[in-house]
């Protein structure tokens, strides 16, 4: 027989972990020495959210990208964001894996939320601004900007189950019965 059901009790150590990868991804995404962009040979030149390098066959000329206001916003959305995700992820074993406070799980999607807003302005500005910078060839976004995106799409999917799973109650502490969605016979 194949039944096919949600597990709720499962999303109480499911979402904190989802969290902590989300962390992990933006730390990747801050702390990367390359990886934001590269032009289109990547052999010329690269950028990452600190510092641009431009150069050939191992003699590098590196400039740092922080004497920008635009690039210092940046940093200090991203960091913003990073701190914010922190305390969503503190409060999140806090109210899930030692006790259950379900009062606490909207506000933990509150937190999300607006840690997301901060980090998509800042992944926004930075192509923008710096494109406007360079104006020749042809520049790819890579690795490190992606794990940035990576971490904002988690932190939309977390923020949206904190808001929505108080009305589950029943069903993460186990009170409620499984209710099946699919069951063959």
């Amino acid at each position: 027989m194949f039944r096919c059901g949600i597990a709720y009790p499962r999303c109480r150590w499911v979402l904190p972990l989802l969290l902590l990868f989300a962390i992990i991804f933006l730390i990747i995404a801050i702390a990367a020495s390359s990886g934001w962009v590269e032009d289109e040979d990547a052999k010329s030149h690269y950028a990452s959210m600190w510092e641009q390098c431009r150069g050939r066959n191992d003699q590098w000329d590196c400039k740092s990208l922080m004497e920008h206001p635009w690039a210092q916003a940046v940093a200090a959305l991203m960091i913003l964001g990073l701190i914010i995700l922190i305390i969503a992820f503190i409060i999140s074993c806090l109210s899930l894996c030692c006790s259950l406070n379900f009062a606490l799980l909207p506000v933990i999607g509150v937190l999300l939320f607006i840690a997301v807003v901060l980090q998509i302005i800042a992944l926004i500005i930075y192509p923008v601004k710096f494109n406007e910078m360079i104006y020749e060839g042809q520049y790819y976004y890579t690795w490190a900007y992606g794990f940035g995106w990576g971490a904002t799409v988690l932190m939309i999917g977390c923020g949206v189950l904190f808001c929505c799973l108080p009305q589950y109650e029943d069903e993460v502490t186990g009170l409620a019965k499984t209710k099946y969605l699919y069951s063959s016979a």
